[in-house]
């Protein structure tokens, strides 16, 4: 198996509201809309992103009034310090703060007028261990 590209779709109730959350703030562009559909990608390695109308016929019927919950979209950047100031300029609510965990994953969290989860990460040798 070869993959050439990957996505990953989200149900939402507002996919404008998505679609314009990280077109503005994090350089996806729009590359396909049609009513209840957008799909967003970057020029760069991130996962393409399709945010697809809760109730949209195109979703299996037991899912279509189901929307995204528990699913974060995870971004590793380099210089998340001033991914977050930037972000904070912007007026964009830091919902996580910038933390480290021990295994060397510092990261924030913002999220999307539709609750999706948007996560900045930046990893790092762990605090006590060496290269």
């Amino acid at each position: 198996m070869q993959v050439t590209s990957s996505a990953v779709s989200l149900t939402v109730d507002d996919v404008a509201a998505s679609a314009t959350f990280l077109t503005t703030h994090f350089g996806y562009k729009e590359v396909m809309a049609a009513e209840g559909f957008a799909s967003l990608n970057r020029d760069d390695a991130a996962m393409d992103v399709i945010f697809l109308r809760r109730g949209i016929e195109v979703l299996p019927e037991g899912f279509r009034d189901r929307h995204a919950a528990g699913v974060i979209i995870a971004l590793v950047v380099t210089d998340l310090a001033a991914e977050e100031a930037r972000l904070r300029a912007a007026g964009v609510a830091i919902t996580m703060p910038l933390r480290e965990e021990p295994w060397g994953e510092r990261l924030f969290q913002v999220t999307d007028p539709n609750g999706v989860i948007v996560q900045l990460v930046e990893w790092v040798t762990p605090s006590g261990q060496g290269h």
